[in-house]
Formats: structure tokens, sequence, C-alpha cells
């Protein structure tokens, strides 16, 4: 039976993802399949594209990467999340989303991302860049407290994402990929660099990411089958 995250480990730190100060990435995580930050816009793929209702933001490389539900060996609807949402695979691996990888595109500069990852996996991965600039690239092993072994049940597996740039530092563009089946995602949230991300609300428990060496508390129930590109 899974156990439950101690409730010990919630709390609003933060870990330095960047080696780089001068573009410095600060990475949060929250419980729930919404952004703890307020203010921000949200993009949900309820209505079965990757469109920004307020044209702020442009997905490229979409092809079936838009799905509903759980299919074994090809994705798993994230935790507790019944909407559509966002799948890539690796290109050429005949499932849904296999377009190897998602540009997404932002209008103007932002200093603030978030989305839910659903079943996790250490073959995820996010560029994070301003121009032609990488800022940073980080794998779902990257994510403190997080066990990235593609549970579809554990809230190590299955948690909000935040990246929120340093003071005066910005990106426009998220490239998220994957090297196995697959990388689910939900609730892209953003917000712009003209305005202040407040820390998140506290009621939502964010979890403390800085702790080290936890344990892994859960084991995982159901495994994706991984496809190399």
């Amino acid at each position: 039976m899974l156990q439950k995250i101690s409730l010990a480990l919630l709390g609003t730190t933060a870990v330095v993802i960047s080696a780089n100060p001068a573009s410095a990435i600060t990475l949060q995580v929250n419980i729930g399949p919404f952004s703890s930050y307020s203010n921000t816009k949200t993009i949900t793929f309820d209505d079965g594209t990757a469109n920004d209702p307020n044209g702020f933001v442009t997905y490229s490389n979409i092809t079936s990467n838009i799905v509903q539900g759980s299919v074994s060996g090809q994705y798993a609807s994230p935790y507790g999340d019944n909407t559509k949402f966002l799948t890539i695979a690796p290109k050429n691996s005949n499932v849904a989303g296999d377009s190897g990888f998602v540009n997404i595109n932002f209008k103007e500069a932002v200093n603030y991302f978030g989305f839910y990852a659903g079943s996790l996996d250490d073959y995820n991965f996010v560029d994070i860049y301003k121009g032609n600039q990488l800022l940073k690239t980080f794998s779902g092993a990257d994510v403190p407290t997080a066990i990235a072994n593609g549970s579809w049940t554990s809230t190590q597996a299955n948690m909000f994402i935040n990246l929120v740039a340093d003071t005066g530092e910005t990106f426009d563009r998220v490239v998220m990929r994957s090297n196995g089946v697959a990388f689910e995602t939900d609730n892209h949230a953003y917000r712009l660099a003209n305005q202040s991300v407040p820390e998140p609300n506290a009621m939502l428990g964010v979890l403390a990411i800085g702790a080290c060496g936890i344990t892994s508390l859960f084991k995982r129930s159901q495994r994706k089958v991984t496809v190399k590109a």
C-alpha cells in the first residue's frame, strides 16, 4: 500500500537550479494540479488544443499530443486529473504525442512558468531559453523530493513544478521533450516579467524541496514502457 508523504516535508523553501548566477532559475514544487502562485494565466488544453486563450503563448511541433485518460504503454493521466493534457513521446515511437518535443514560445519575456507534471520520469526534460541562449536544462531526476519513477499515483511523481527567474532575469521560450514514453503535463501557467511573483499560498501546501537525503517513500505501482529514440 502506498504511503502518504509526511506533512513534515511541507514548506516554502526553494533551490537554485542554475550554476550561472546571471541566469539563475529557482525551482519550487507544490501539491495539486494548479499553480500556487497568484495572478497567473493558465493553459488547460481542455478544448483539445494547445491554444492560449490570452494569445500570449504559442505552441509548436504539436501533432497528436493532446490526449485524455490513460493508455498502457502510451501515456498516463496526471494523478487526479480527468481533463485533457499534453503528452510528449520520442519521435517515431508510434504512440500518441510522438513529436519528440514541444516548443513553448512567449510573446514577451516572462519570469515565471509552471506546469502540473504527471508520472514524472528521469527521461523527461525541460530546456529554458532566453533568445538563443540556453539558461538551464533539468530532468525529472533533478526535481528535489521528486521520485522520478513514473508512478501514476505518488504525490512525489505527480506534482506542480514552478520555475521562477531571479530578480531582473527573464526567459522567453521553454522546450519540453522526452527520451521515453512519456512526458505528461497539464495546466501550464505563466506570468509576465513586468509583474512581481509573490510567495506561493502556503495553504496549498508547498513542498520543502531543500531537504536532502530523503528516503524513497513510494514504490512504483505501475511502470510505463520506456521507448528509446
